[in-house]
């Protein structure tokens, strides 16, 4: 009998963990598929149309409803793949007493399924869009957006990782993070592009590591907007050094996550 390589293992395992949390997703039935895709889809929707509302399509010079589309997306694709990551190891632990399955394949596992949703969210958008023949549907850089998009999933994960690994040890750390998200969308230039405020409020936001990430994807899609105020070194800083920490954490207390 052949024995499988790691990375096989490794696959096979991710596979198996994604195709279960979207299982429990779904598990309602085709109720549970509805609202698995639609309830974020509304979320989406009910924020662009307070937006659009409350300050009219008029009031800038950009296309506010594909501003809004496209940050709040990113910025609820990050928001989702911290919530569902945190409590990861503690919902998953029965599932450690396989050899195969390790800690980190389960906040993987949640990314991917985090990700799937987002880009079928994408898709849904850009159907309806195209559908009634909706204008500046099309992005002007349109590699710098999708980059943009995995690079905040990737710092999302390093992000999860860090925060899941504190929650298992301490719990009041996943109800901080939950509490501290909402405010983190006011503050990530979510509903505004950041070249709209005074110098004074974009030096004190500029040290949210999502303001920049929400301004490449912004500046990628539209062509009003640009990436001047991106710092692409802060960025990889904030997404080399929580990936670090979590990686070295996880690796010294790998044993005692599976055993806690």
């Amino acid at each position: 009998m052949t024995s499988r390589k790691p990375l096989q293992i490794f696959l096979a395992v991710e596979r198996a963990l994604f195709l279960r949390e979207l299982n429990m997703k779904m598990s309602v039935g085709k109720a549970g598929l509805f609202w698995t895709f639609f309830e974020p889809f509304m979320q989406v929707t009910m924020i662009i149309l307070i937006r659009v509302v409350m300050m009219g399509r008029s009031s800038a010079n950009y296309d506010i409803t594909v501003f809004m589309a496209s940050g709040f997306i990113a910025f609820n694709m990050f928001r989702t793949i911290l919530s569902s990551s945190t409590n990861a190891f503690i919902a998953n632990k029965g599932l450690f007493n396989y050899k195969q399955v390790k800690p980190i394949d389960t906040i993987l596992a949640r990314l991917l399924v985090s990700m799937f949703i987002t880009c079928i969210i994408v898709l849904m958008f850009l159907f309806i869009g195209f559908f009634f023949q909706y204008e500046n549907l099309k992005p002007e850089n349109l590699l710098l957006v999708v980059f943009g998009y995995l690079w905040l999933a990737i710092f999302s994960f390093a992000v999860s990782l860090v925060v899941t690994i504190g929650n298992t040890f301490f719990t009041s750390i996943g109800k901080l993070v939950g509490v501290l998200s909402f405010g983190l969308m006011l503050g990530s230039a979510v509903f505004f592009p950041m070249i709209s405020l005074p110098l004074e409020y974009q030096e004190y936001l500029l040290y949210n590591p999502l303001v920049h990430f929400m301004e490449m994807i912004h500046g990628g899609y539209l062509y009003e907007l640009d990436t001047e105020l991106v710092d692409y070194r802060y960025m990889l800083i904030w997404t080399i050094v929580p990936l670090f920490m979590g990686s070295w954490l996880y690796t010294k207390l790998e044993k005692r996550i599976i055993s806690e």
